[in-house]
């Protein structure tokens, strides 16, 4: 049976923010997927989501068919810069739990992820990436993102600096962009 046969993907409700949390905080611990050195709280990620929200950004969740609230990965995106300027551009993330990693669930994510972004209008997509994670860059590549900067040690985590590679993707061939709403 295919993966895509055994889980869901939906919109993120309140009722899985303790497990958003923990793939959080488990990338905060243990991967360099995430440059910050602080966990967070329940609390924290239920504002997060709140957030999110209400700036009309989708937060979707994978999850398993038998159980919706056992969350196996998550995706978002959100305004890239906060300048008017940017307005048609994104920055997104995705983080799989960690005993599902190499399962496609981190695909299946973007691959709605990009849906959702596409039908909002959104222009291009920016990822972010450690630019040793060569497992997160085939992912995006894969789904058409290239690669169009690197920026050496511009972070550090586990006592080492950071290289971080800037991928985008066009998501619409518009020549000229919407008027402002």
């Amino acid at each position: 049976m295919r993966i895509e046969d055994r889980v869901q993907i939906h919109d993120a409700t309140a009722d899985h923010v303790a497990a958003i949390a923990a793939i959080y905080n488990d990338a905060v611990e243990n991967t360099t997927a995430i440059w910050n050195d602080q966990t967070v709280d329940q609390d924290n990620r239920a504002r997060w989501l709140v957030e999110r929200t209400n700036a009309g950004f989708p937060v979707l969740v994978c999850s398993s068919p038998i159980n919706e609230y056992e969350v196996l990965g998550y995706a978002t995106y959100s305004q890239w810069r906060p300048f008017d300027g940017y307005r048609h551009t994104v920055e997104h993330s995705v983080y799989v739990r960690s005993d599902q990693h190499g399962k496609g669930i981190g695909t299946m994510l973007m691959e709605r992820l990009i849906e959702r972004a596409q039908q909002s209008g959104v222009h291009v997509m920016v990822a972010g990436i450690d630019a040793s994670n060569s497992a997160s860059i085939a992912l995006h590549e894969k789904l058409g993102f290239e690669i169009v900067g690197r920026m050496p040690q511009v972070g550090v985590k586990f006592g080492r600096w950071l290289d971080l590679a800037f991928l985008q993707r066009t998501l619409e061939g518009r020549e000229t962009p919407l008027p402002r709403a």
